[in-house]
This record gives structure tokens, sequence and C-alpha cells, in this order.
């Protein structure tokens, strides 16, 4: 039997990846705990069997459909949700990749309640969590030097 994803055994692996399309940055809006309603990066679980790389585009193609091509790895963190009695509720490590838009009409997919191209600079208007700003700001400085 699977671990359960609230109150897990062990940490969650997952991917997370921040999509650029020119000056625009891939956007989803979160239609599962944790983080209901907030926006974030395009990602999720690992799956058993399942490579870094190919659980990324994935993803991707899975809660916006559109294809990617996958580039380096920008960062990976840990996500620790405590609950009020200070218990690990939710435990995700992810890796965060870069990516650049292949094709595709960005949609959103079943467990995503939107998902769309933003502005860097409209980030703010968004419930974005520090982190993903943080993510997104190093790729875009890692790439924007090549």
């Amino acid at each position: 039997m699977a671990d359960s994803r609230e109150y897990p055994t062990r940490p969650i692996p997952g991917v997370g990846v921040i999509v650029r399309k020119d000056d625009l940055v891939l956007m989803i809006q979160r239609g599962k705990a944790p983080g209901y309603g907030m926006w974030g990066l395009p990602g999720g679980a690992i799956e058993l069997g399942e490579a870094l790389r190919d659980a990324a585009a994935r993803e991707v193609r899975e809660e916006c459909g559109i294809e990617i091509a996958l580039g380096d790895v920008v960062d990976a963190v840990d996500i620790v949700l405590r609950d009020d009695a200070g218990r690990a509720q939710y435990h995700y490590v992810i890796v965060d990749f870069f990516a650049r838009y292949v094709s595709g009409d960005v949609r959103a997919g079943d467990d995503v309640l939107d998902a769309r191209w933003v502005a860097r600079a409209d980030l703010i208007k968004f419930d974005v969590p520090k982190m993903t700003r943080q993510v997104i700001a190093k790729a875009w400085t890692r790439e924007g030097s090549k």
C-alpha cells in the first residue's frame, strides 16, 4: 500500500517545472491540498519507477496540456507543512527544473483550477509563495546568463 500524502511515513519525492515562454512563466492554481487555491509551478509526485525528467515532462503535460524542452535542475527544496501539534502533515522533497515552451495551448488539467502564462512582474498579483518566487528568479538569472 502506498504512503498517504498527508502524514506520510517518509518524505515524498516530487518535481516542479519553471516553464518559460519569452518573458512569461507558466503558473498553475492548485486544485488539491496542500495549498488549494494557491498559485505555483506545475509539478507533482514522482511515480514508482519514473525518472525525474520523465516526471517533470509528464506533470506539465497533465496539468497544462503543453510540451516542453526540459533543461537543467535549478534547485532542490524541502516543503514541510506542520499541523498545530507540530507533526509533519506534508513533507515533499522537490527537484525544480527549468524548461522552455515547445508547443500546445495551455489548459487546466483535472487537478488544477487554472493554468496560465504570467509575466514575472505580475507574480505579485497572485498568491505565490515566497519560495516559488525565489526559484523562478533563480531560473531566470541562470538562463539569462547563457
